[in-house]
C-alpha cells in the first residue's frame, strides 16, 4: 500500500462529510462494534469465573486422582500407596473406603454417600478442613464412631453437633429373622459447607478404621487417593501410573469424574461466543452500507484521482482504509470497556445491585452469590481478532465496487 492511499483514506475517514447520515452510520458502526467486542469480553471472563469457582469447589473434595480395585476392595493397598506416593507429581496421598447407606435422626431419613478417610491425610488432600462449619476433621478418631455431615444434610434431618445418628448400611448380617442391614449409631462432631449440593446434600465423613468396620472390609479400602502438584498434569499422570499396576486396578482422575460437567461449560463458551459474534456482525453490515454509500457520495473525487493515474487497486485500498479504521476504533473501544468492566466486575455489579435494591444472585438460590471474573489474555486476543477480521471482510465489497467506478461515467454530470 502507498502513502498517498492510506493519506487518503485517513482523510475521508475523519472529514466532514457532505453527508451526514453516512457519518451517523459510521459511528453507530463503531460502537456496534464495540459493544459486541466488550460484550463478548465480559461474558466470556464471566464464564472463565464461574468455571474456576466450581472447579475450585469440586477439586475441593475431589481427589486429583484415584486407584481403586474392579472389585470394590483394594487389598494390597500399602503397597499401592507406597507406588502412589512415591511419583515425582504427587503432592500427597491416603487411603479413603467409600459406600452408600442412610442416615437416620428420630423420623428423618436421608441417603448418602459414605467416606472412611484419616483426618490428618485428608488435610494434605482436600480442603475438606478449610470448609468446616461446625467441629473439626481431627475429631474424627477411631473406635470413637463419630461423622462429619454436609450442612444441607444435617439441615435436613435436623441434626446438630452432639446429637447421635443411625448410620443404615446395606451389608446385611444373617439373623433367624432373616437378613437384616447393618445399624451402627455414630455422633455427629462436625458439620461442613462446601457449596455445592451433591456433597452438602448427601456426604458423610468418618474415620478410616470406623469405615473398615462398617462395611466388613477387614484390612482392605476402597481406593487410594492423590493430589498433585499441578493438577492440569492429572490425566497424564493416571495413564503414567496404569503401567504400575495390574489390569484389574482402575486409575481415575478428576476430569474424567467430571468429564460431563466440563464438557457442558466448554460447549456453553461456545455457543455463547458464537451468539454474541452475531453482534459483531450486525455491526459489520452497517461498515458495509457506510463504505457504499461513501463510494455513492465520493465518485468525483474517485473519477478525479483515476484520472490522474490511480490504478483500481489504490482506489479499492482507499476505502478499505476507511472501512478497516470504523472497525478498528470500534475493536478498541470494546477492548478497553470489556477489559476495563472485566477486572472490576466485583465492584460494578454490587453497585448496581445497591443503585436499583435487586439481588442478581441470590444466596437463597445460587451456590456463587458474587459474579466471579477471570478475564484471560487469550479470549481477548481471539475476540478482537475475530472482530477485525469481520471488519475487514465487510470492506471487500464496497471497495471493489469503488475500484470499479468509470472516470467519464462519474464526471458526466459533473
Amino acid at each position: 500500500m502507498q502513502p498517498y492511499e492510506l493519506f487518503i483514506g485517513l482523510r475521508y475517514t475523519r472529514a466532514k462529510r457532505r453527508n451526514h447520515f453516512i457519518s451517523f452510520i459510521s459511528l453507530i458502526s463503531m460502537l456496534g462494534i464495540g459493544l459486541g467486542v466488550m460484550a463478548l469480553i465480559v461474558v466470556l471472563s464471566v464464564m472463565n469465573g464461574f468455571q474456576k469457582e466450581i472447579r475450585a469447589r469440586i477439586l475441593g473434595v475431589t481427589p486429583h486422582i484415584q486407584v481403586s480395585s474392579d472389585s470394590g476392595q483394594l487389598n494390597d493397598w500399602q503397597r499401592a500407596l507406597s507406588i502412589v506416593a512415591k511419583d515425582p507429581e504427587v503432592r500427597a496421598a491416603a487411603p479413603y473406603v467409600s459406600g452408600q447407606g442412610m442416615v437416620s435422626l428420630n423420623e428423618s431419613v436421608q441417603g448418602v454417600m459414605v467416606r472412611g478417610i484419616l483426618p490428618d491425610a485428608e488435610q494434605k488432600l482436600t480442603a475438606l478442613g478449610d470448609k468446616m462449619k461446625r467441629g473439626a476433621l481431627s475429631d474424627l478418631r477411631a473406635g470413637e464412631f463419630n461423622i462429619v455431615l454436609g450442612v444441607d444434610l444435617a439441615r435436613a434431618l435436623g441434626a446438630r453437633v452432639g446429637d447421635s445418628v443411625l448410620l443404615i448400611t446395606p451389608q446385611g448380617q444373617i439373623t433367624p429373622a432373616g437378613m437384616l442391614p447393618r445399624l451402627k449409631q455414630f455422633h455427629v462432631v462436625g458439620i461442613f459447607e462446601i457449596g455445592m449440593s451433591p456433597y452438602d446434600n448427601a456426604l458423610a465423613l468418618i474415620n478410616l478404621t470406623d469405615a473398615q468396620k462398617l462395611f466388613r472390609m477387614g484390612s482392605s479400602v476402597s481406593g487410594i487417593s492423590g493430589n498433585l502438584y499441578n493438577l492440569d498434569r492429572a490425566p497424564q499422570v493416571a495413564y503414567e501410573l496404569e503401567d504400575k499396576f495390574p489390569n484389574d486396578t482402575y486409575i481415575s482422575d478428576w476430569t474424567r469424574q467430571n468429564a460431563n460437567y466440563f464438557a457442558v461449560v466448554a460447549m456453553e463458551k461456545k455457543m455463547m461466543f458464537i451468539i454474541l459474534s452475531l453482534i459483531v456482525l450486525v455491526a459489520a453490515f452497517n461498515i458495509v452500507s457506510t463504505l457504499v454509500m461513501a463510494v455513492t457520495d465520493k465518485q468525483a473525487d474517485i473519477a478525479i484521482l483515476r484520472t490522474l493515474g490511480a490504478s483500481p487497486k489504490s482506489i479499492m485500498q482507499i476505502f478499505m482504509v476507511q472501512g478497516m479504521l470504523i472497525g478498528l476504533i470500534g475493536m478498541a473501544i470494546g477492548v478497553i470497556g470489556g477489559v476495563v468492566i472485566a477486572l472490576n466486575i466485583g465492584t460494578i455489579v454490587p453497585f448496581i445491585e445497591h443503585l436499583f435494591g435487586v439481588q442478581f444472585l441470590s444466596k437463597e438460590f445460587y451456590y456463587i452469590s458474587e459474579l466471579p471474573s477471570d478475564l484471560q489474555k487469550g479470549d481477548v486476543i481471539v475476540v478482537a481478532s475475530m472482530s477485525f477480521f469481520i471488519s475487514l471482510f465487510a470492506t471487500l465489497y464496497p471497495s471493489w465496487r469503488a475500484s470499479k467506478v468509470q472516470p467519464a461515467e462519474a464526471l458526466r454530470y459533473e
